[in-house]
């Protein structure tokens, strides 16, 4: 056994993966000692045991403060993933010593909260009513890093291109077409034939740039000889986007579900999109495993995603990834 295999199996505690955090996240011995109320001799001392302990020098010191050697930068790397799994047993211990039987965090695109994500919910609920959910709405580019990391156990929307969820798992779970959607009492909403110049007049609701809908969308317009709108609201709110429809003459770039939901009201106008977008689905890192909440989260959509296409008459989604069984993770298939 090394010195490295001694220290990190028998030695290593919690305490030195906050302290590593904390040094490479503010840089000085003093702030830190400040945040963790200690006197700075007593970071310094703890940061050198380690050190010692490890063979391994984790941090320079420059006249700006501390900077991560390459030792350091890949011990803090991993104690932030060793931190947050503790924090996620603890919240699963506390959970089920209060009696509930666990706790989901999931990370929802937008367009997930108007249809799937409700409904799966309600079905887990009435499956396992103690099970507890956290949804933290964000996009591909805030949630992808906190599934990657572990903070969050799912993501439920659109399916990003494969190559931004390369070492992920995913599920199909509905094909919901990209739509242009207007209010029932739009200009264009009663033509039964439209041409592309027809949009040209009317303000726009938009996703925002650098979403994953937003250039494939400026591509179909452009290949229709329509000029990007210089008048539109950028959002990727389906209920903003629903509720400014029935007040204006907009129209909204949306999933089509939303428009076959008769509680929304709206109107799809006669103009085909080719297939813009993957489909929603519900994706998880394949190097962790799943939680039962999590696990049960996962067939509960698929139950949910099962209800709306039977009730919109979709097509059965391709097995593009295989069910979890409750009892399995990614990792024991």
């Amino acid at each position: 056994m090394t010195q490295i295999d001694w220290y990190l199996q028998v030695n290593l505690k919690a305490r030195h993966l906050r302290l590593i955090t904390a040094l490479y996240d503010y840089g000085n011995l003093k702030q830190v000692a400040e945040a963790s109320h200690v006197t700075v001799p007593a970071v310094s001392k703890a940061l050198a045991e380690l050190e010692k302990g490890l063979g391994l020098e984790l941090f320079s010191r420059t006249a700006q403060g501390l900077r991560p050697t390459a030792y350091g930068e890949c011990l803090v790397r991993h104690a932030r993933t060793l931190l947050t799994e503790l924090h996620q047993a603890r919240d699963e211990l506390k959970a089920l010593s209060s009696g509930a039987e666990g706790k989901v965090h999931i990370g929802a695109f937008p367009a997930a909260t108007s249809m799937l994500l409700p409904q799966a919910i309600a079905v887990l609920k009435q499956r396992s009513p103690r099970t507890n959910v956290l949804v933290t709405e964000g996009t591909a580019q805030t949630l992808l890093p906190e599934l990657w990391q572990g903070r969050v156990d799912i993501i439920v929307g659109r399916l990003p291109l494969r190559t931004a969820a390369d070492g992920f798992e995913e599920k199909e779970l509905l094909e919901d077409p990209v739509r242009l959607m207007t209010r029932r009492q739009h200009p264009l909403a009663k033509r039964k034939r439209l041409k592309w110049s027809d949009l040209q007049p009317y303000p726009w609701v938009l996703p925002p740039a650098g979403t994953i809908m937003r250039a494939p969308l400026e591509r179909t317009l452009e290949q229709h000889g329509v000029a990007l709108p210089n008048n539109y609201v950028e959002t990727l709110s389906t209920h903003l986007a629903s509720a400014y429809l029935h007040v204006t003459d907009a129209i909204a770039v949306m999933a089509g579900a939303v428009a076959a939901d008769a509680a929304e009201a709206l109107t799809v106008l006669p103009l085909s999109f080719p297939n813009l977008m993957r489909p929603r689905g519900v994706l998880w890192n394949k190097n962790r495993g799943l939680s039962p909440g999590a696990e049960l989260m996962i067939a509960c959509l698929e139950e949910a995603a099962a209800g709306i296409r039977r009730r919109y008459g979709q097509a059965e989604r391709p097995a593009a990834a295989p069910r979890i069984p409750l009892a399995a993770t990614p990792a024991s298939r």
